[in-house]
């Protein structure tokens, strides 16, 4: 008899989020123009939901620490990075009041709201005083015809929603773009960085879809 091939199954990073070297420009960019300001020479960022690392690998601190349950993550941080290779709901691995600046982008959509309250619960003890959550993902409100061609989905949150989910479970909401970028680089526009700080820069944002909140405990 003939030996049946068997095809290897595809996960997550190999279908829907498979590495594009567009990203890094993208996010080297937001780094340099918009994110590091809030960020001090001695802080300790953590990512959660790190993925490619395409954020903590650009930016400039002290500490820099990546967290997410891919186990292909590591291969993709810059040797300065400490990785941890778990669910984002088990913070065990931070110290406590040792987190800066805690950042997050297109994860919260993919977990339950059970799962989210977790996560939020865990970080108010992991974060220093004064120290930030921030927040970048789709904003229902204006991606709704794209939100659930992601498979993973689970939750939807509007920009108003998600506010108001940071405010019940004890963080106040310091500032709240409800069109801070467009929804993908998956699109027929050059990925280029004049062209990233030029749309920082817009008073209206053409094409935003996607969501930026910054929050702290109270």
């Amino acid at each position: 008899m003939a030996a049946i091939a068997m095809k290897t199954s595809k996960g997550y990073h190999e279908t829907r989020l498979a590495f594009d070297s567009r990203r890094d420009v993208l996010w080297k960019t937001l780094c340099e123009s918009f994110f590091q300001q809030f960020i001090p020479s001695g802080a300790t960022v953590l990512e959660l939901g790190a993925g490619y690392g395409h954020f903590i690998n650009h930016i400039q601190c002290l500490n820099r620490i990546a967290l997410d349950q891919w186990e292909g993550m590591a291969g993709y941080l810059d040797a300065g990075v400490v990785a941890h290779t778990c669910d984002v709901t088990n913070l065990d691995a931070i110290t406590a009041g040792s987190v800066d600046f805690a950042f997050a982008s297109n994860l919260f959509e993919h977990l339950t709201q059970r799962d989210f309250a977790l996560v939020l619960r865990d970080l108010r003890t992991k974060l220093k005083p004064g120290g930030t959550l921030n927040i970048l993902q789709p904003n229902y409100r204006f991606a709704y015809r794209e939100y659930f061609d992601d498979y993973t989905h689970v939750a939807v949150y509007s920009d108003r929603s998600l506010s108001d989910f940071l405010e019940a479970h004890g963080f106040e909401v310091l500032d709240c773009r409800p069109r801070f970028l467009p929804l993908t680089v998956k699109s027929r526009l050059p990925v280029l960085p004049w062209l990233i700080r030029l749309y920082l820069g817009l008073p209206f944002k053409p094409m935003g879809k996607q969501m930026l909140l910054r929050a702290r405990p109270v």
